[in-house]
């Protein structure tokens, strides 16, 4: 009785505590890309609320869930309210299966990748039901534009998540970060030819295990781009196009949520990228003769520390890219997901094959 009844409050702290941390990710994220915009353009962003601005994300937070909840004449109001939460919902369970530390994770499965990539489809769902249940024909042309580049877009990511899964030879997210550290069971070698089971760090990170590997990230990096509707892949909510795109109808905490999806999404693409490929939550220093930096660094708390800087980096590049690169036309967003990005993705998981059978033997 005692156990289920810990068990039992484990499972309610648990989805509460990344609640939390969604959320104040997505405050800081919020200010961090306005002080990033700013660098990029040679102002100062956010500088009035709070010091050097950094209250203005909380202000703007709370502005938004003082506001009336105002429905459209003639929107499908079920479809209308529901869609933000599906959005958000399909996100938030995506970081069940996501390892923070060695054996620290909400939900330790061997099918934690397909899980993932299961539950983050059905936000394609909830966009068309947004767009669809507002009543208006922007919103609509915005979660239509919206579906056909994530749906295009998630070939290639589902193939390059398929061609270093090959290498690892496995789904479960957690046996992946543990094989790529001076805790592997498995020898590791960095480029097929140096073994560094003991000497761990960067050497030993997913993405030089295999040359290729570090193309397969690069597409995987691109395209979730597009999924997380990123510049320069933000065409559906082109402001010159199409208003605001799919949420164009959306105000107060419906909006907020979708908002704080898109950050959340950005966050959870960014961490698996960086489980998959980046070393997840093992030290990027090695083991330097009677400098054990890799064994000092390595452990619960230096794992959620390696697993956050890891992810918070990833993140602050998407921002940058925004800020740098213009939009994409449709055209050229389909060209090159269909043209380059998946074939070179299909060319990859032939190459992990034969690197799998002849070189890691």
């Amino acid at each position: 009785m005692i156990y289920d009844l810990i068990d039992t409050i484990i499972h309610i702290i648990v989805p509460i505590a990344l609640f939390i941390f969604i959320a104040t990710f997505a405050l800081f994220a919020v200010y961090a890309e306005r002080k990033i915009a700013g660098f990029v353009q040679d102002r100062l962003g956010p500088m009035e609320t709070g010091r050097y601005g950094a209250l203005q994300t909380i202000a703007d937070i709370l502005k938004l869930l003082q506001k009336e909840h105002i429905n459209p004449t003639n929107t499908d109001s079920i479809l209308f309210k529901a869609a933000p939460i599906l959005i958000f919902v399909a996100v938030f369970t995506g970081f069940a299966m996501m390892p923070w530390a060695q054996d620290f994770l909400p939900a330790n499965t061997h099918s934690g990748l397909f899980f993932i990539m299961a539950v983050i489809s059905i936000d394609a769902i909830g966009i068309l039901m947004a767009g669809w249940g507002s009543n208006n024909k922007y919103s609509l042309l915005g979660s239509m534009r919206a579906i056909a580049q994530m749906v295009s877009y998630e070939i290639p990511v589902g193939l390059s998540l398929i061609a270093a899964v090959m290498i690892s030879q496995t789904l479960n997210l957690n046996e992946i970060a543990l094989m790529q550290g001076i805790h592997a069971t498995e020898t590791i070698k960095f480029l097929g030819f140096w073994e560094v089971n003991q000497v761990g760090g960067i050497f030993a990170w997913h993405i030089f295990q295999a040359p290729h590997l570090l193309v397969v990230y690069l597409i995987f990096f691109i395209a979730s781009l597009a999924e997380c509707n990123r510049a320069p892949f933000d065409i559906p909510e082109a402001e010159s196009e199409l208003v605001g795109g799919y949420n164009t109808e959306y105000g107060g905490i419906h909006f907020a949520f979708l908002f704080l999806s898109e950050y959340a999404m950005m966050f959870l693409v960014s961490m698996l990228g960086v489980v998959l490929f980046l070393g997840a939550w093992n030290t990027p220093l090695p083991n330097i003769g009677a400098l054990r930096l890799a064994d000092w660094t390595t452990g619960l708390a230096w794992g959620i520390f390696w697993t956050l800087a890891k992810s918070m980096t990833i993140v602050a590049i998407q921002i940058w890219i925004r800020w740098t690169l213009p939009r994409f036309r449709a055209d050229q967003l389909m060209n090159l997901c269909w043209k380059v990005l998946t074939p070179i993705a299909f060319l990859c998981i032939a190459i992990s094959a034969i690197w799998r059978i002849f070189v890691m033997v």
